[in-house]
């Protein structure tokens, strides 16, 4: 546990040692657009890599890939698992076939209203969504309930808090405030639904005093790492690494997973 301070900065090794095996992690950005590739290369160095983890993303892709090719991932809880143009994550597609990693569906409704009932100190909140689908059928840890105002069956989404909560920021000050461009997803409300929060950041200055998507009373932890969401792209930074991309999906589809974690976990 990071005891909060005025001076937040850490390195990316002692960031990395504050996730356990069995946790629930959660990442920030958005596809393939600012995730915190960084940090998951850096746990993926532990030589006690963390094991039977929890995934929530509102979408997964590279980054997460990583960790399930590596064995890390036992659930996910995400809308979406890919890499957009680039194909299937292939990982994750060759666990889902295999069966050795548990798919718990959830679609933008039940992760913005589980994230949403956290953030509210409730243990769910109550929607139309997925009345008349057969995702209740696939999800029977969801239940239902009868509205006491108009009679109406409802579906009650069950909170959702993180233990472990990283976002890739453009900037970050040492006390935690973030700035995120405009693009971003759900990551405030991520972070204010964590238990602990973890800020990448492209740069880390002395103070924000403007522009702040998350204020640092959420953060407890703040790593100065440049180019650490590529090869997913942090505008205005930098694009989209498509080569590195296509080359990862070569490796995979070659079964050479293992090979190309090692060079990309080199020192």
């Amino acid at each position: 546990m990071i005891r909060r301070s005025a001076d937040l900065r850490i390195s990316l090794t002692e960031a990395a040692s504050m996730v356990q095996s069995g946790q629930m992690i959660g990442f920030g950005g958005n596809m393939l657009y600012r995730r915190p590739v960084a940090f998951v290369v850096e746990l993926l160095r532990r030589a006690d890599r963390p094991t039977d983890l929890t995934l929530v993303s509102f979408t997964a892709g590279y980054e997460s890939d990583l960790l399930v090719g590596a064995g890390c991932i036992s659930h996910t809880r995400t809308c979406y698992f890919g890499l957009e143009a680039f194909g299937f994550a292939p990982m994750f597609t060759k666990a889902a076939q295999q069966g050795t990693i548990t798919i718990i569906e959830e679609t933008e409704a039940s992760i913005a209203l589980g994230i949403r009932a956290a953030l509210g100190g409730v243990s769910f909140l109550p929607s139309h969504a997925w009345i008349g689908t057969d995702l209740l059928r696939l999800r029977p840890d969801v239940k239902t309930i009868t509205d006491p105002y108009t009679g109406e069956t409802l579906v009650a989404f069950p909170a959702i808090t993180c233990d472990v909560a990283v976002i890739h920021a453009l900037v970050a000050d040492k006390r935690g405030n973030v700035r995120l461009n405009k693009n971003m997803g759900i990551d405030p409300e991520l972070a204010a639904s964590a238990n602990q929060v973890i800020v990448t950041a492209e740069e880390v200055v002395e103070a924000l005093t403007d522009d702040i998507a998350l204020p640092g009373a959420f953060v407890n932890a703040v790593v100065q790492t440049p180019r650490g969401a590529w090869p997913t792209s942090c505008y205005p930074h930098y694009p989209i690494g498509g080569g590195e991309l296509l080359r990862y999906s070569d490796a995979c589809a070659n079964d050479q997973f293992a090979a190309y974690l090692s060079a990309v976990t080199a020192p």
